[in-house]
């Protein structure tokens, strides 16, 4: 099973994701942004793509192909935190997969933008920063139906977001046996991580 966590920038989607990986038994947490920079970093300037490396049809395909691959050699749960708001780009990738039989529960996690730029904010991007700027874009795009399921996060803190996940989806959770201050340094270390030192466009 694919576990596939959409939404703004923003909205939660790597903590979740990490938080899920903690508690449920054989799982793992793939992360697509990764294979965007290899091609960013390993192709001629010349046939840059100046916007979104999603934008990259080559970035789409190997994703699928990828994905498919730990998907049918890994006996787990394939944890995917990626926003995705371009419809196309959704059915190229995440309909593709169920088009080859994959399962792959979809959520699309929710927020108002004023909310969206403060979580922003508190991991230290700005109001002029590239994932404030996709907001609108996100909101928008993530408004199609296509995006199934909206989970609204606006009042809610992660572990209700990965406790909600994992009834939709039918999957155990393992016991939270972890005291506030050791989750709050686990998060920590997952946020500082993933930031990225370079600009989010190519």
């Amino acid at each position: 099973m694919i576990i596939w966590i959409n939404g703004a920038f923003g909205a939660g989607k790597t903590q979740t994701a990490f938080e899920l990986n903690r508690r449920i038994e054989n799982s793992f947490v793939y992360d697509p942004e990764n294979l965007g920079f290899f091609i960013n970093k390993n192709i001629p300037s010349s046939i840059k793509n100046k916007g979104d490396f999603q934008d990259y049809e080559v970035w789409r395909e190997l994703n699928f192909s990828l994905i498919k691959y730990i998907e049918e050699k890994y006996d787990g749960v394939l944890i995917i935190p990626m926003t995705i708001v371009n419809p196309k780009y959704y059915n190229e990738i995440v309909g593709s997969l169920q088009e080859h039989g994959v399962a792959v529960k979809h959520y699309a996690l929710i927020a108002s933008k004023a909310t969206l730029l403060k979580r922003l904010k508190s991991r230290g991007d700005g109001a002029d920063s590239w994932p404030a700027q996709q907001i609108d874009r996100c909101l928008e795009g993530l408004s199609n139906e296509v995006f199934q399921h909206h989970i609204n996060t606006e009042n809610m803190s992660i572990e209700d977001v990965v406790e909600e996940i994992a009834l939709m989806s039918g999957l155990k959770l393992l016991p939270d046996d972890i005291g506030k201050f050791k989750k709050k340094i686990h998060r920590i270390k997952i946020q500082l991580k993933h930031i990225r030192l370079f600009s989010w466009r190519l």
